[in-house]
């Protein structure tokens, strides 16, 4: 079986998006907004039978960890009510697609933060969407002010209400900005890696996971520049006075295999214990092209990892085993039909 720990709804249904754009006009008239409107079944599912359920089949892949369109999350924008009810609407339009097709898509929630909002106004949407709704995670973002880094570091006590829940609950968090309101960074090339690559650091010198020992994140796009740096990031532990990394961080943090390229897959498996290696390929996402070298799409990932010649254990481990090791739910889902 071949679990993809990173999907979003690109694709959704084009009401879905008009009603944000009156949303948030409605925010800045001082309006109401609209009620959202009613999206029929058949939009659903010909807004994913034509996208990820055909890519899906076509690459090889079983599943995906579907969740709200990361770039759209938007948390910048408007205030905390726009944001919860932007939140609800992505993630129960989510649900509904989890609903049409149980077999491929499993929900991980967005979360309805806003900048200067405590963290635990949060904890109800997530615990709505876990209990409720049957979703295995959330997207968590570390700068909700969309790139102007004003939150706290993850690992700030300010934080610790929202990681009390994920550890009751036994789900995840996956590390995801969203879009970058700042022109010095551009949101899928430049901010989401820049937050990646932060996020690490910032677990790196705290010792948030002797609070919570069994907190667990998934940090996307290959861990940002972390791979690449593996060792500066070795050295500055040992400079900081912090245990081994894979003592220190590695037994709570997870990469996925969002890299679009053979040598950046090579170099992730090569410095990255396989334990901590998610299949990952954030279709239908930022790059959707066909690489000119390859004739293959760019975020056809999983030809990447068949390139490296695992042995049938370590492949099953990283195309699926792995995922279901960090995200319980989906184990439970799996095995509870059979799989």
């Amino acid at each position: 079986m071949i679990v993809d720990c990173h999907g979003h709804y690109t694709t959704a249904p084009a009401a879905h998006g008009r009603w944000r754009d009156a949303q948030v006009a409605a925010y800045e008239a001082g309006v109401s907004a609209p009620t959202y409107p009613a999206i029929s079944d058949d939009e659903i599912r010909e807004s994913v039978e034509q996208n990820q359920l055909r890519l899906l089949t076509e690459r090889g892949a079983d599943m995906t960890i579907f969740s709200p369109r990361a770039s759209a999350m938007a948390h910048h924008v408007g205030d905390e009510a726009v944001s919860a009810a932007w939140a609800r609407a992505c993630n129960d339009l989510v649900a509904r697609v989890v609903e049409l097709f149980p077999d491929t898509f499993v929900g991980v929630c967005q979360l309805p933060q806003s900048p200067g909002v405590p963290i635990e106004h949060s904890v109800s949407e997530l615990e709505r969407c876990v209990v409720e709704l049957g979703f295995v995670g959330c997207n968590l973002n570390p700068d909700p002010s969309g790139g102007r880094w004003t939150a706290p570091p993850l690992t700030d006590r300010s934080w610790y209400p929202f990681y009390e829940k994920m550890v009751e609950l036994d789900v995840p968090a996956m590390v995801h900005v969203s879009g970058s309101c700042n022109p010095a960074f551009h949101a899928t090339g430049a901010h989401y890696i820049n937050a990646d690559t932060t996020a690490f650091m910032q677990f790196l010198e705290g010792d948030l996971f002797a609070d919570f020992p069994a907190l667990r994140f998934v940090i996307p796009h290959g861990g940002g520049a972390v791979p690449y740096h593996w060792g500066r990031y070795r050295g500055l532990a040992d400079m900081l006075g912090k245990p081994p990394l894979r003592e220190h961080v590695m037994g709570n943090v997870f990469f996925d295999t969002c890299v679009y390229h053979q040598p950046g897959i090579d170099l992730l498996f090569e410095v990255v214990d396989l334990d901590n290696i998610v299949f990952g390929s954030e279709m239908v996402g930022a790059v959707r092209g066909v690489d000119p070298e390859t004739g293959h799409h760019f975020d056809d990932t999983l030809r990447y990892v068949d390139a490296l010649r695992l042995d049938d254990a370590s492949r099953a481990q990283v195309l699926s085993g792995n995922a279901r090791r960090v995200y319980p739910r989906l184990d439970a889902r799996l095995r509870a039909r059979g799989r």
